[in-house]
């Protein structure tokens, strides 16, 4: 095992709470005096909270029926198949992240989200178009346009009220961005695009100079939450968000 094997594997014994108290100290005291380690468990921490986001809600999912009716698999079996199914997902998905963590993605949706937010998030008198005050024309005023039904997420639960939204020109069908602000004057916007082509769905992350960007597909729809946030809170924020659009 090579020193940076046994450098990782000790952060990521240390992320996953698996090292005993002496060796827990001594992990902390290497974190704090080695800028590279601690940028590491940082990294470590970021990764289980996207397998956690991207994964949860499929492990709770009950075995269909018709399998357990036709092959009678035992409980310990299941619960083996169970843990070998996250452990390849959490794999495959930790292989991306290796790769694509911090690095602009390729696909033009999270890039354009995060020029959208850049534009219209520092202006003062008109940020938005339509105010929230008048919603229920804004909703509808977008799905028209976009030509599918449009929600509006409530984010109060993150200390973020709706300061309206605007129509946004897309190289082929048009967009909108929803703005959002909290008491600190912080801003995150919410970009929607019918311009997207429904090949891959998963939930991703992308970080477009210093915006975090957290972007996903529905149907015909591409969704991307962009923020200056710090990613965690970001990250919070975004599953608050594909959780009411993907109840």
């Amino acid at each position: 095992m090579t020193d940076d094997s046994a450098r990782a594997d000790a952060l990521s014994a240390y992320v996953d709470g698996e090292l005993d108290r002496q060796r827990t100290r001594e992990i902390e005291a290497w974190i704090e005096s080695d800028p590279e380690a601690s940028a590491a468990v940082r990294a470590y921490r970021d990764q289980r909270a996207l397998l956690h986001a991207a994964f949860d809600t499929v492990l709770s999912e009950p075995l269909p029926a018709r399998l357990t009716r036709r092959y009678r698999l035992a409980r310990p079996v299941l619960r083996v198949a169970a843990a070998v199914a996250w452990l390849a997902a959490g794999t495959l998905l930790g292989w991306w992240l290796r790769d694509q963590r911090d690095t602009p993605a390729v696909t033009g949706l999270p890039r354009q989200a995060a020029v959208a937010h850049a534009v219209f998030v520092p202006e003062v008198r008109h940020p938005v178009e339509v105010q929230a005050a008048e919603e229920q024309h804004l909703v509808g005023w977008l799905s028209k346009r976009l030509g599918t039904r449009i929600r509006v997420p409530k984010l109060d639960a993150h200390g973020f009220e709706l300061l309206g939204g605007r129509l946004l020109p897309e190289a082929a069908r048009p967009g909108a961005q929803f703005m959002y602000q909290d008491a600190a004057g912080r801003r995150l916007t919410l970009y929607l695009s019918t311009d997207v082509a429904n090949r891959d769905s998963a939930f991703r992350y992308s970080r477009e100079g210093r915006v975090h960007v957290f972007y996903w597909i529905d149907r015909e729809v591409g969704y991307a939450l962009s923020g200056e946030l710090e990613k965690a809170e970001m990250l919070a924020v975004a599953r608050t968000v594909y959780e009411q659009l993907n109840p």
